[in-house]
């Protein structure tokens, strides 16, 4: 397992390097210019204005000068400084860093904690009234769009009702610390983690719900109902078990989902994850953030993969990674 991990660490190597190469050809040939954003408005267009914000910013180099460039200094640590506000970008994605990570995990273990249940009723009651109601908020919750329910809950509960806050992380009229400060942030999590969470649970609920009645249908099922083994040891103690495997790779899979779903609920919910900075940093052509977040989402995705894997072959003894 060790030299297998090892070797997917490896591969990840030229796939980082690719992603990075492709992301910072995508900034170059994207219309505009990033000194447009910088130039003060007291001097108008000078030309030679222009030309010095330019060469300030480095942005008079050659494409592949500035790659290399910036590839040299993230290989040594340094990401650089961010056009927008001048601060280390290690320092603007380290502040977000945790709050987008609180943010996925709460909704990630949401989905997972409702999903399994609402999939066993589903399995269980198949074919009848109870499956079929589940069913259709299933397919509902897969098809509505992420943006679409975040703007319905934002002015059902925040606007209308005024029960839930509308932005932000923590109260603002306020500074709340201690276990205050914990009730705060998480009343404040509730409508972002309700919308990221909403498409993983309607999914991953017909996922177990297959993989359930896929395991009852085994022979070991039936062998073990045939010695007189009351159903609810048969599901909870033999088929339960088994019909998780598929949830392992189905929830590392899920995870690319989450991530591009923080953009849209970050940027909505004004709250201060990675996902709002990415947005805010195409919208003022920021390129050392952009590419930090970039290739820190692609982090995220690549070791959630890796996650799976070994996850999957530690709920499944028969599973062995070949060493070669």
């Amino acid at each position: 397992m060790s030299q297998y991990i090892i070797r997917r660490l490896v591969q990840a190597i030229p796939l980082l390097f690719a992603i990075s190469l492709l992301t910072f050809a995508i900034i170059e040939i994207a219309p505009g210019d990033a000194a447009q954003m910088y130039i003060d408005p007291e001097k108008g267009t000078d030309p030679a204005y222009i030309e010095q914000v330019r060469v300030s910013l480095g942005l008079d180099q050659p494409f592949y000068v500035r790659y290399i460039s910036w590839l040299g200094k993230t290989l040594t640590g340094d990401l650089g400084y961010s056009l927008r506000t001048r601060r280390p970008v290690s320092l603007e994605v380290g502040d977000r860093l945790p709050n987008t990570l609180i943010l996925g995990a709460s909704a990630l273990l949401l989905s997972f904690v409702l999903a399994i249940p609402i999939g066993v009723i589903s399995a269980v009651k198949r074919n009848t009234a109870v499956d079929y109601g589940l069913s259709i908020l299933a397919l509902v919750g897969i098809s509505i769009p992420i943006f679409w329910l975040a703007l319905l809950l934002l002015q059902v509960f925040s606007i209308q009702l005024g029960w839930l806050p509308a932005s932000g992380m923590r109260n603002m009229r306020q500074e709340l610390t201690g276990f205050a400060g914990v009730i705060d942030v998480a009343h404040h999590m509730v409508l972002p983690v309700l919308v990221l969470s909403f498409a993983q649970l309607a999914s991953w609920s017909r996922y177990q719900r297959s993989a359930l009645i896929d395991v009852l249908g085994q022979d070991y099922i039936r062998t073990a109902r045939s010695k007189g083994l009351a159903e609810r040891r048969v599901l909870t103690v033999h088929a339960l078990k088994n019909s998780l495997l598929p949830m392992i790779t189905v929830a590392a899979i899920s995870v690319p989902t989450i991530v591009m779903g923080a953009y849209i609920t970050e940027t909505i919910f004004s709250w201060p994850g990675i996902g709002r900075l990415g947005v805010t940093s195409v919208a003022g052509r920021d390129y050392p953030v952009i590419m930090a977040v970039t290739l820190l989402s692609a982090l995220l995705i690549i070791g959630s993969n890796l996650f799976a894997d070994i996850s999957y072959a530690w709920a499944d003894p028969r599973i062995r990674y070949d060493s070669r």
